[in-house]
Order: C-alpha cells, then sequence, then structure tokens
C-alpha cells in the first residue's frame, strides 16, 4: 500500500509540475532601451478588468514599453513552431484575454510556443473609440513593434525551441493589420513564415501587396461590420498578388468571435486554423 500511496504522489507531482510549465511565462522587451519614436511619452499603463460575453476580459491602454509575454511548451512536447500573437483594440486598447493570453495557452497545449505583444498605443483621452481616429496613425507604432517582435523571437529561437522558418503572426482585428503589415514589408527576410488574419485587415490604406508572399490564413464573418470591408479587400489584393490565401468566410459570428463559442460556424476557426498549419508543415499531423 505504501508503495501505490507513494507512486499516487509521484503521479500527482508530476501532474503539477507539467502544469506548471505548461503556463508559465515569461515577459521580454521588444527594444533594449526607449521604443523609437516614444521617446517623450510620460503617461502611464493602465490594465483593468471589464465584463465581455458573461466573462471578466482584461484590457491594457497606453502602452508605452512593448514587451512579448512568453508561453512555451514542454520540451517533450514543442512542435519547434511558434508563433507571435497581436491583440486586437483599435490600436487604442488591447483585449489582452481573448485574443492574446487564451490563444497562447491553446497554441502553447498543442506544442506551440506563443508569444502574445504588447504593443503601444495611441495615448488615450477621452472615453470609447475617438470619433476621429485615423488606425494608419494610431497603428504605426504597433507596425513598428510587430516588426521587431519577429526580430526579437527569432534571435531567440534556439533557447526558445524554435525551428529556423517556423515563426508565424497571428492578429486580430487592429492585430490582423498590423500582422498584415509585417507580411508585406519590403524586406522579405524579415517577414514571418506564416500569417493568419482574424477579422483584421488594413483598415485605411491599403499598402503595396509584393507576389510570393509567405502563406496566409484569414478568418472573418460576413455579419462583421467593423472587418467585413477591409478583409475582403485585403482578400482581393493578395489574390491580385498572386499569393492566393486560405479564407473562411462565416456566414455568422460577428466581430471579436476569437475565444467566443455563439453556435456560429466562426466557433470553428481554431480546428480550421490548426489543419491549415498541419497541410502547410507548421504543426504535427
Amino acid at each position: 500500500m505504501r508503495n501505490a500511496g507513494s507512486r499516487a504522489a509521484a503521479t500527482l507531482v508530476l501532474a503539477l509540475l507539467a502544469s506548471s510549465v505548461l503556463h508559465a511565462q515569461t515577459t521580454v522587451k521588444l527594444w533594449p532601451g526607449v521604443a523609437p519614436g516614444s521617446d517623450h511619452w510620460t503617461w502611464k499603463e493602465q490594465t483593468f478588468q471589464v465584463p465581455l460575453n458573461g466573462t471578466a476580459e482584461t484590457i491594457v491602454e497606453d502602452v508605452v514599453t512593448p514587451s512579448l509575454q512568453v508561453f512555451l511548451p514542454p520540451h517533450d512536447n514543442a512542435t519547434g513552431t511558434g508563433v507571435i500573437i497581436a491583440p486586437g483594440g483599435a490600436c487604442i486598447a488591447l483585449v489582452m484575454g481573448s485574443e492574446g493570453t487564451d490563444i497562447a495557452r491553446w497554441l502553447q497545449a498543442r506544442g506551440v510556443a506563443a508569444f502574445v505583444l504588447k504593443y503601444r498605443l495611441k495615448h488615450k483621452l477621452t472615453q470609447g473609440i475617438p470619433k476621429d481616429l485615423r488606425e494608419d496613425e494610431a497603428c504605426r507604432w504597433g507596425i513598428a513593434d510587430g516588426m521587431q517582435a519577429v526580430k526579437v523571437v527569432r534571435q531567440h529561437a534556439r533557447d526558445w525551441g524554435i525551428a529556423p522558418h517556423r515563426l508565424g503572426m497571428l492578429g486580430f482585428s487592429a492585430g490582423g493589420m498590423i500582422a498584415s503589415e509585417v507580411l508585406v514589408q519590403k524586406d522579405a527576410t524579415a517577414r514571418p513564415d506564416f500569417v493568419a488574419l482574424i477579422y483584421g485587415a488594413p483598415f485605411e490604406s491599403m499598402p503595396a501587396v509584393p507576389s510570393e508572399l509567405p502563406p496566409v490564413f484569414m478568418a472573418w464573418a460576413q455579419d462583421d461590420a467593423t472587418a467585413d470591408y477591409a478583409m475582403a479587400r485585403f482578400y482581393k489584393a493578395l489574390m491580385d498578388a498572386h499569393d492566393p490565401p486560405e479564407a473562411h468566410i462565416y456566414s455568422a459570428g460577428g466581430h471579436g468571435f476569437a475565444s467566443r463559442v455563439q453556435g456560429t460556424p466562426s466557433d470553428h476557426w481554431r480546428q480550421e486554423l490548426w489543419w491549415w498549419m498541419q497541410a502547410k508543415g507548421f504543426a504535427p499531423k
């Protein structure tokens, strides 16, 4: 009995250790000093909880010091793939739970190293979304941080168990705009190896879209009044550049369906993303 009890205790310890490893995380600054372009920012970052879809959602505003929250899988489960996650929030806030850490843990549990990007935002002076908000202007710091995030993760790729040419970027809403701009940047060597855009793409001016881009996955809902036009327009730009993406256009789901179960076709976007990653060689079959 004592041996059985010892074995049970050892099993419990191992389970607890596995759980702690799965949820272990660290935070890495993106820039060695003050992030370029924000030298004179004097405001303080704000974090608070708001009710969203029946749960408490973590919202961050006024980000001054951009960083990556690192979620590494256990070594024996690691696939060698990494994904940088850019949450949405119109570049004036970040939805850090349902479009950030929730997705990171989902990837981490499947052996993918995940990195939640906390990028710089336009300073908020009023409550809500400003009526004169221009996302081209508001997102420019986030785009720079997204490009830097790719560099930082690749610099640490060996330490974090990521194989060469297996680093992707996953963006939601405004984070999708950031991911799309990182995708089409002129320096082809600095682009991610694949990109997933979830109800987010360039919302204002369309950047130049070159040919021979890395693989792209897109998902949005037809009843999304916020992103439907931007997604359809970027899809066409990719097709015109001979970069055909994997596109899932759901009949319903609205905007912000990242971690929501609504009984709509959009509930299955994660499974379809995973199947696509498998087909492209970024996830095990």
